[in-house]
């Protein structure tokens, strides 16, 4: 996945990280800096939140609204959002294919995040591009949606994934 991550910091200038799920947290697996004087306070090797981070939400898209309740009841720590908001949230991510973090874990960072996928088409992990809200505004998190999802894509494909295997399913 390396080189996709990047491919794609490089494109944007940001910073890329690649995570799976580890137990009901999202474990860091890469981290690509970007060339922004942005200082993103995550490391290799570091376990986050799957509910207020990007690439946390992007590992759970698939797992359903009951499931998403229990994580998100199970979590601990201050909360921006309460259940019904992020909800409703998780529901758009899911249908967008892809997940934002609107500096729901660290203050003045976003990030826009998707999920990896296997040969049979179930989320193995996932990437997310982050940098300072000041660098992404509502309109560059959505132009850089197609962006994400992509890159998520193409190591996907390198996994065995085809979208053609994934409509027959």
């Amino acid at each position: 996945a390396r080189p996709y991550l990047e491919q794609l910091s490089n494109a944007t200038s940001d910073t890329v990280h690649l995570g799976v799920l580890e137990g009901d947290l999202a474990l860091y697996l890469d981290k690509v800096p970007g060339r922004r004087r942005v200082e993103i306070g995550s490391r290799i090797g570091e376990r986050q939140p799957l509910s207020s981070t990007g690439l946390g939400k992007a590992l759970i898209l698939d797992l359903g609204e009951e499931r998403w309740k229990q994580l998100f009841t199970a979590e601990t720590g201050p909360r921006a959002l309460g259940l019904p908001v992020w909800l409703e949230r998780m529901r758009g991510y899911a249908a967008a294919g892809r997940a934002f973090d609107l500096e729901e874990n660290e203050d003045q960072i976003r990030c826009v995040a998707a999920p990896i996928r296997g040969v049979d088409g179930k989320t193995v992990g996932a990437i997310s591009l982050s940098s300072a809200a000041q660098y992404m505004d509502d309109a560059r998190m959505e132009a850089l949606s197609d962006d994400v999802r992509n890159t998520a894509d193409a190591i996907s494909r390198e996994l065995g994934w085809s979208e053609r295997s994934a409509r027959k399913k």
